[in-house]
C-alpha cells in the first residue's frame, strides 16, 4: 500500500489550506484514516480521523477549525483547515489503515503517507 500526500504549502494566518492523500496498491479494504502532524522539536500528534463508517475524531487544538473527510471510491482522505493559525505549521502525514489479504488469512496493517508541509505564516 503507497500514500501520497499533497496540498501542503504557505498560507498566511487566518487562511484556508487542503491537504489530501490517496492511497493505491492492494488491499482488501482500508478502515481507518487519520491525518498526523509533526512540527519542529515536537512529537508527532494526532490531528484528526475518521472511520469507514464516517465516524470523525479531532485533536482539541483544531475542533472546530479543521474538517476531516473520506472519499472511499478514490481511496482519499482530506484534511480542510480554516482560520489557520502560526501554530499549525508542521509537516502534515495521513495513515491508513488497511486490511490486506495474504491468503491465508486477513490481517490489518497501517501504513503512512510521506507528508507534505503546511507552513503558516505572514
Amino acid at each position: 500500500v503507497q500514500l501520497q500526500a499533497s496540498g501542503g504549502g504557505l498560507v498566511q494566518p487566518g487562511g484556508y489550506l487542503r491537504v489530501s492523500c490517496v492511497a493505491s496498491g492492494s488491499f482488501f479494504s482500508i478502515t481507518d484514516m487519520a491525518w498526523y502532524r509533526q512540527a519542529p522539536g515536537k512529537q508527532r500528534e494526532l490531528v484528526a480521523s475518521i472511520t469507514d463508517s464516517g465516524r470523525t475524531s479531532y485533536a482539541d487544538s483544531v475542533k472546530g477549525r479543521f474538517t476531516i473527510s473520506r472519499d472511499n471510491a478514490e481511496k482519499r482522505v482530506y484534511l480542510e483547515m480554516n482560520s489557520l493559525k502560526p501554530e499549525d505549521t508542521a509537516v502534515y502525514y495521513c495513515k491508513v489503515s488497511a486490511i490486506v489479504d495474504e491468503g491465508f488469512r486477513f490481517a490489518s496493517y497501517d501504513y503512512w503517507g510521506q507528508g507534505t508541509l503546511v507552513t503558516v505564516s505572514s
